[in-house]
C-alpha cells in the first residue's frame, strides 16, 4: 500500500485488525500494537536489526501473527520542525518496508517520545540497564498511543 494520513489510515483498515507502531533507531526497532478498538497502545517488544531482508522477514512474521492492519512509524522530527538524515534514513526504511508489505503506514512525529519515556523511567527508578532494555518499546507504545488519541480526538469532533 502506501504512504497515507491518520484518518486515511483508519478508514483502510481491514476489521479485526490493529496497529503497530515502530520506534525505527538505527540498532533496534521498537514496537507496539493497538488492540483491535483502537483505543490502547501496548509495548510488545525491542528487534535488533541486522540486514533488512532479515528484519523484514521478522517483522512479517510478527505481522501475521498479530493480526497487523496498518503501521505507524514514529518520524524523528527536529525540535524546529526540520526533517534531518534520522528522518531521511526512517522515510527510507519505511519505503523499503512498503515495497514487501501491503499495508497502510502513517508517520507520526515523536519528538520527545524518547525523552519522555526515559523520565518517567528514571523517576520509576529503574537502573540505567533495564531503562535501555525496555525505552525502545515503550516509545514505540508512546508513539502509537499519540497517533490512537489524535484518531479518538478526530471522532469526538464528528460526533454531537
Amino acid at each position: 500500500m502506501t504512504i497515507c494520513n491518520p484518518v486515511e489510515l483508519l478508514q483502510s483498515l481491514r476489521p479485526d485488525t490493529r496497529l503497530i507502531g515502530l520506534d525505527v533507531g538505527e540498532k533496534t526497532i521498537g514496537m507496539a500494537f493497538s488492540d483491535p478498538s483502537f483505543k490502547i497502545a501496548t509495548p510488545f517488544e525491542t528487534l535488533r536489526r541486522t540486514k533488512f531482508r532479515q528484519d523484514l522477514e521478522k517483522l512479517k512474521r510478527i505481522f501475521d501473527a498479530h493480526d497487523v492492519g496498518g503501521i505507524v512509524v514514529g518520524l524523528p522530527i527536529n525540535m524546529n520542525g526540520t526533517e534531518g538524515p534520522r528522518c531521511q534514513s526512517t522515510r527510507a526504511f519505511a519505503d523499503n518496508l512498503l515495497g514487501d508489505i501491503d499495508l497502510p503506514l502513517v508517520f507520526w512525529d515523536e519528538r520527545l517520545s524518547t525523552a519522555a519515556v526515559t523520565r518517567t523511567l528514571i523517576d520509576a527508578d529503574l537502573s540505567r540497564q533495564r531503562r535501555s532494555q525496555v525505552v525502545d518499546k515503550l516509545a514505540a507504545a508512546y508513539i502509537l498511543q499519540g497517533l490512537l488519541d489524535f484518531l479518538a480526538a478526530q471522532n469526538e469532533r464528528k460526533t454531537p
